[in-house]
């Protein structure tokens, strides 16, 4: 994990590069959580190469904290979809209240995909490399495309079977940290929806 602070006067700049896209970010609030994960470049699929970042304000001070994910699917359901369309791969975009604290897979606590749609591309061609054919895009409310933690005790290199188009991170006690900040939202303020934004590096 990574942690940058800022000065209520110096917007963080992840948080202004969504401002420029058009897409709300939320700092009236102590622990309204900015939830944004930046996808790398690389198209190869089966790596932790992307980050999530969690901003918020705290008293005087935005706090960004950054964590190693991905926010593509591993090669094990690349190459073995379980949808006959195709493997998703989440559009880039801003979904606004979509997800809230909820069990993934009806096993441990995450923010799963509950209030909305989320729009995704399907791959289908079974190889390793992400395709991302926007004449592929399909939006829905039941793809179950969440965020969720890795293994929960173990170091993990590669994705695997971990993603089937969720966004997930990589490492336990990051996970357990987002965790632990959504219900000091949900304490704080009184809601359980949070927003994801997906950004394209």
């Amino acid at each position: 994990m990574q942690i940058r602070t800022y000065f209520l006067d110096n917007l963080p700049p992840i948080l202004r590069r969504c401002a420029d896209l058009g897409y709300a970010i939320f700092t009236d609030y102590n622990y309204d959580l900015n939830l944004i994960a930046c996808r790398s470049p690389s198209r190869v699929s089966g790596v932790f190469d992307d980050v999530f970042h969690v901003v918020y304000r705290m008293g005087d001070r935005y706090i960004q904290e950054s964590y190693p994910c991905t926010t593509d699917a591993g090669l094990y359901w690349m190459h073995n979809p379980s949808r006959v369309e195709g493997t998703a791969i989440l559009v880039a975009g801003q979904y606004r209240g979509v997800y809230k604290l909820d069990l993934h897979a009806g096993k441990y606590l995450a923010l799963c995909q509950r209030n909305g749609s989320v729009s995704v591309y399907r791959d289908n061609n079974r190889d390793d490399v992400l395709d991302m054919d926007p004449q592929t895009i399909q939006t829905g409310s039941g793809f179950g495309i969440n965020i969720h933690r890795a293994h929960s005790r173990y170091d993990v290199e590669e994705v695997g079977r971990y993603s089937a188009g969720c966004v997930v991170i990589k490492d336990s006690g990051d996970f357990d940290r987002l965790i632990a900040l959504a219900k000091k939202q949900r304490d704080t303020l009184g809601y359980d929806t949070f927003s994801l934004t997906l950004l394209e590096d």
